[in-house]
């Protein structure tokens, strides 16, 4: 984790820089010693990136001056909005440039500018179409209160919800409902964008549609998301919450293939929430991020994955409301009728729709209270196809996760329907309709977070050699060539929005796409 400063000569460049930007656009631009130890760093700790200064805009034009104060200067600087910080390896950071910290505009812009505002649309006599119009430095949590009050919520969610609205919408946002509703980047409706250039463009799939598409899973690269207008839907009160246990791995994914295809947004029948993983040899059953088995169950899920080595987790959750209460029971048994879990080994809870949305919460105060939050994060998300999980998991997770025994960690496995992503964002995945997505989220010591990194590396190396055509999510590559590869046939059109919304490569250095 080593920490890297600018030269004496580059230092007093940026002074100057600085010095004109402060005048420029007031003191909400900083570089005292918090402010930049703050940016240095994010959730992954295990990158440390020291910006020059910390911009604390408290308006939308003060962001665009940033931007084209560095666009005007014969040397410009790099510029990285931050929203909560929680990426892993550096992603929202700008080395000796200037992080914007999105978060802070909550405070000082009028809720029609940077809050949540829910409306609805009369699109026709029998429909009416609801949204909400959100600060890009919003956090979900508070999209979903705010929306809660009008009995409306978003239908795509991150399992954790204290992350920025911006933040997310830069990646994707997945989670159990993607298989139904995609990721959260399918259920936008409009957004405005500070462009690299410093343009304020409002755009949607009719105007402006080529920043539009670009910008959702556009990893920060062309604009700043300021606002962006999501979909809701009538909200829920409730959760039938239901996991099953398996020893068989073709089984778990031939279960799990079969739940997913049920998905149309309107079929009352389809699960709303699908996720998997794995109970691996690391004590209690529970983790940080869900406390679901009873106690009393410890001993007999304990003896199973000592006995197999792996067992597979699949969680599955159908929302219900006093009008369809009635109904979700039987929904539910005839969904996971004939399916080959392990008999004995069924749990289920009945849970408030906030509570089980938050789950993540709990664990998260706990390990703050014990001082293992802020902690290394190497975590590594993959997007596999169908057609190779079973090598996949016979070759990583038997071959090589089983063998190394150093994880710990919560580690997901389950599938998603291609179908629900929109091709023309600039998110990517495999080129199968079904794709599981596998999550390992480690944390460790600050001393011991190498040897999952080379774990990490081992994977990637494996899935290159038998030819396992892996997408990552939450992407971290090093050369140019790695992204070319990631990004595949949409590198040609990645390029050229770059060229045209930020030709002179000032935002999103730490993604290290266009780095010179």
């Amino acid at each position: 984790m080593g920490e890297k400063f600018p030269t004496p000569t580059l230092l007093i460049v940026i002074f100057f820089i600085l010095s004109r930007l402060i005048s420029t656009i007031g003191y909400s631009l900083r570089d005292d010693p918090e402010s930049i130890r703050l940016a240095s760093s994010d959730y992954g700790h295990i990158l440390r990136e020291n910006p020059a200064a910390v911009l604390y805009p408290t308006s939308i034009d003060e962001i665009s001056s940033l931007i084209k104060f560095s666009n005007l200067i014969s040397t410009p600087f790099s510029i990285a909005a931050r929203g909560h910080g929680h990426s892993t390896m550096g992603q929202a950071m700008a080395p000796n440039g200037v992080v914007v910290d999105m978060m802070s505009l909550k405070n000082h812009l009028p809720s029609h500018a940077s809050g949540i505002i829910v409306n609805t649309f009369n699109s026709s006599v029998n429909n009416n179409y609801y949204y909400a119009d959100v600060g890009g430095g919003q956090l979900w949590i508070d999209v979903l209160h705010a929306s809660l009050e009008h009995g409306l919520a978003p239908v795509a969610w991150t399992d954790y919800l204290y992350l920025t609205v911006g933040g997310t919408l830069s990646n994707a946002g997945i989670s159990g409902s993607a298989f139904r509703f995609g990721p959260q980047i399918s259920n936008v409706y409009e957004m405005d964008v500070v462009t690299g250039q410093g343009d304020f463009v409002t755009c949607s799939p009719q105007n402006n549609s080529d920043l539009f598409f670009g910008v959702l899973g556009g990893l920060g690269q062309f604009g700043i998301i300021t606002r962006a207008r999501i979909a809701l839907e009538p909200a829920p009160k409730r959760v039938k919450w239901v996991r099953m246990l398996y020893n068989d791995f073709s089984a778990y994914a031939r279960d799990q293939e079969r739940l997913i295809s049920v998905n149309g947004r309107k079929q009352s029948n389809a699960l709303d929430y699908l996720e998997g993983s794995l109970l691996i040899n690391q004590g209690s059953p529970n983790n940080w991020r869900s406390s679901f088995f009873p106690q009393s169950t410890y001993s007999r899920i304990i003896s199973l994955v000592t006995k197999h080595g792996i067992i597979y987790s699949l969680e599955v959750a159908k929302y219900y409301d006093q009008h369809t209460e009635t109904a979700v029971d039987k929904e539910l048994e005839l969904l996971l009728k004939g399916l080959s879990f392990l008999p004995g080994f069924v749990f289920e809870k009945d849970v408030a729709y906030v509570e089980f949305l938050n789950r993540v919460k709990s664990g998260e105060e706990k390990l703050q209270s014990q001082g293992q939050w802020d902690v290394p994060h190497p975590w590594l998300n993959l997007f596999v196809p169908k057609s190779r999980i079973s090598d996949f998991d016979a070759g990583v997770l038997k071959g090589i996760v089983l063998k190394r025994n150093i994880t710990t960690a919560p580690v997901l496995l389950y599938p998603m329907n291609r179908t629900k992503w929109d091709d023309r964002m600039s998110a990517v995945v495999p080129e199968e309709e079904v794709f599981y997505t596998v999550g390992f989220l480690h944390s460790s010591g600050f001393d011991e977070w190498e040897a999952l990194e080379e774990q990490n590396k081992e994977i990637l190396k494996f899935c290159a050699s038998v030819g396992i055509e892996i997408k990552q999510y939450l992407p971290y590559y090093k050369t140019q060539q790695g992204w070319m590869n990631h990004f595949g046939s949409k590198w040609k059109t990645f390029q050229k929005r770059k060229a045209l919304f930020d030709p002179k490569k000032i935002l999103s250095p730490g993604q290290r796409i266009f780095n010179k």
